[in-house]
């Protein structure tokens, strides 16, 4: 059964309005803007008019907190489905931003909610630069489906292909399959420690398995920065 949803023309945040209204139960909350959007590590995130906003609110009621990450696996595969129906090639740079042309295009906030080692709600935040102006500050570091493409994209015709192929779930492996740097060198800051490794993989847990010094490691999001 699809997904209800909700269209709202402008709102402070998606992941707030999901947040101020629980009785909406499972649901797809799709705005025009944002004024004042989240991204991760409470950084405000632009959103304005032009832009895909998105976010699902789902209960679940056997979902394990060790297999939390199939919530933003299934996030990063829709963006990256939806982008590629468009003509793009989207790149996923872990944990969950995308790109393309090596510039970012989409970004995700998850909050979830625990109890008894379980999952039991997550709210998944979405933008998508459609046909954003994007400020000279981001020129270099952002960039739109339009531009991308070099044509005028309607926001609307990529949100309807954004709800329906956030719908569906998908393996780590569809994941990975949008990692493009994987088996190539990358520059790791972990703690006051930095070093060069090899990407290997992207584990079912979220973590990222690199070869360093002929050993592989894994690593946490939340405690080291990569660049490729």
């Amino acid at each position: 059964m699809a997904m209800r949803t909700v269209r709202l023309k402008s709102v402070d945040s998606t992941n707030e309005y999901c947040k101020r209204n629980p009785s909406l139960g499972d649901v797809i909350v799709v705005a025009r803007e944002q004024t004042a959007g989240r991204g991760t590590k409470g950084r405000s995130f632009a959103s304005e008019s032009g832009g895909v906003y998105v976010s699902v609110m789902r209960r679940y009621e056997d979902l394990e907190a060790k297999d939390a990450f199939r919530i933003m696996i299934n996030a990063s595969v829709a963006v990256c489905r939806t982008l590629e129906s468009f003509g793009v090639s989207p790149v996923i740079r872990w944990p969950n931003d995308v790109l393309v042309d090596g510039r970012k295009i989409s970004g995700t906030l998850i909050e979830n909610t625990f109890l008894g080692g379980k999952v039991v709600k997550s709210i998944v935040g979405i933008g998508v630069d459609v046909a954003n102006v994007l400020s000279e500050d981001l020129k270099d570091t952002a960039i739109s489906l339009s531009e991308a493409l070099g044509k005028k994209v309607r926001p609307s015709s990529v949100a309807k292909k954004l709800t329906k192929n956030l719908q569906r779930d998908y393996s780590v492996g569809e994941y990975m399959s949008y990692i493009n740097w994987l088996g190539k060198s990358l520059s790791v800051l972990q703690g006051e420690e930095r070093y060069d490794a090899v990407a290997v993989a992207v584990t079912a847990d979220g973590r990222l398995a690199v070869e360093r010094d002929g050993k592989v490691i894994c690593l946490s999001s939340a405690e080291v920065t990569i660049r490729l």
